[in-house]
């Protein structure tokens, strides 16, 4: 579990990086000296995976708005797949337990591609694409153990539990009828995401079982 927490981490930290070198252009402006240094910067005609940067909420939909471009300009045959990566997590909201879809790098799609002219065109003047992640205006192919975990990811059927807590901590309970309420833990089932608590109440402790989502450290 700590493993995929670093390894999350080491994919964030990558990326991070990585936008750092998205050129900065107006929103729907190539012109004609990035035109001719993209010409004598492109790649060798590979097919790979790279990375767009987007407006922050529109990555949905510059994802649908490049497949449409892409059948529109019969780029089928250069630009074959654009995913938004997403997983599968649980949150607690009501009080009920519910697994929703999150995207994992906020602001970024990924496109299989083989960049040339035509398809850097179509998908650098996508509305709401910022840029690629590359240097200049030549974008930088993805590695392949990069792609391989972020597919991982996306696979993953059950949403795993990322428990952070150790028997003896203090917690403060976040949500339910002892909402506000200071425990310590005694017990974790790593398998369910449940935790037993023991809160301090009329003198005593009294043990009581939460989901590991309605208690946050002190």
């Amino acid at each position: 579990m700590k493993k995929d927490n670093i390894e999350n981490s080491k994919e964030k930290d990558s990326l991070a990086l990585k936008e750092e070198e998205v050129v900065e252009e107006s929103e729907k402006t190539t012109t004609e000296e990035d035109k001719a240094e993209f010409k004598t910067t492109r790649q060798s005609g590979e097919r790979n995976w790279y990375v767009i940067h987007t407006y922050s909420g529109y990555e949905e939909q510059v994802a649908e708005n490049l497949k449409q471009r892409i059948e529109s300009f019969g780029m089928e045959n250069q630009v074959f797949d654009v995913i938004v990566p997403k997983e599968k997590q649980i949150e607690i909201r009501n009080g009920k337990r519910r697994t929703v879809e999150k995207r994992i790098f906020p602001g970024y799609v990924l496109v299989d591609m083989i960049v040339t002219d035509d398809s850097w065109y179509v998908v650098r003047n996508t509305p709401n694409v910022t840029g690629f992640i590359g240097f200049g205006v030549r974008p930088t192919p993805m590695s392949p153990d990069e792609v391989d975990r972020i597919k991982k990811r996306m696979g993953v059927e059950e949403p795993k539990y990322k428990i952070e807590f150790s028997i003896g901590d203090l917690v403060r309970i976040t949500d339910g009828a002892l909402k506000g309420f200071e425990a310590k833990v005694e017990d974790i089932d790593f398998d369910k995401g449940k935790i037993k608590v023991l809160v301090n109440m009329f003198g005593r402790e009294t043990p009581v079982n939460l989901d590991f989502l309605q208690v946050k450290k002190v």
